[in-house]
């Protein structure tokens, strides 16, 4: 059985931070694989400046290049919308039963799981990954108190990585050199697209 963690995002752009998170799961949890999922958009929220579901999926491909441990997910762009992870789960479940599905995710969306859909179903049958996220408050709630007192969750030691999409976003927009954050297939393609400049 493969064990493989699933790594939701809208991924606008994929950036050496999820990368970074990714490869340490690979490396220094028990994970085999990670999944990152990219997100489609949610025709409920304005749009903004998020780029195209192909778009996204294409540039994640582009960063993950040939690790194998790695994979793009276009998974939820089938689904219905907006996207709920317990029924992700299900699909993915259903369609590769041999594989165990665990999720990652950062400290603050770990602090809103009391707002999921079916979270006593999602923590009875996965377990959560979870990294560190700077200036992270754990918010007072007597339901997240009991969801996370029966959730599987292991804590992995990543490195803080404090990059967001929007930072990189605002800094080509201002005409700022933002390669720095991200792998060098996507800076190109993100140049060549003249993605987020305007």
């Amino acid at each position: 059985m493969v064990k493989i963690g699933l790594y939701f995002g809208s991924f606008n752009p994929i950036h050496l931070g999820h990368l970074a998170i990714a490869g340490f799961m690979t490396e220094f949890s028990s994970l085999d694989q990670v999944w990152f999922v990219v997100s489609p958009h949610n025709p409920l929220k304005k749009k903004e400046s998020l780029l195209a579901d192909r778009q996204r999926l294409y540039m994640t491909r582009l960063a993950i290049g040939e690790n194998e441990r790695l994979k793009a997910s276009d998974i939820e762009f089938t689904l219905p919308v907006p996207s709920f992870t317990i029924d992700t789960l299900a699909y993915l479940k259903d369609k590769y039963p041999q594989n165990e599905y665990c999720l990652v995710m950062g400290e603050d969306n770990l602090y809103t799981l009391h707002k999921w859909k079916n979270t006593e179903e999602l923590i009875k049958n996965h377990m959560i990954y979870v990294y560190p996220r700077p200036y992270t408050p754990r918010p007072e709630s007597p339901l997240l108190d009991q969801i996370l007192s029966n959730a599987h969750i292991h804590w992995v030691k990543a490195p803080l990585m404090d990059i967001s999409g929007a930072f990189i976003r605002n800094g080509i927009k201002k005409g700022k050199n933002m390669s720095y954050f991200l792998a060098p297939p996507v800076w190109k393609y993100i140049g060549e697209m003249h993605f987020y400049e305007k």
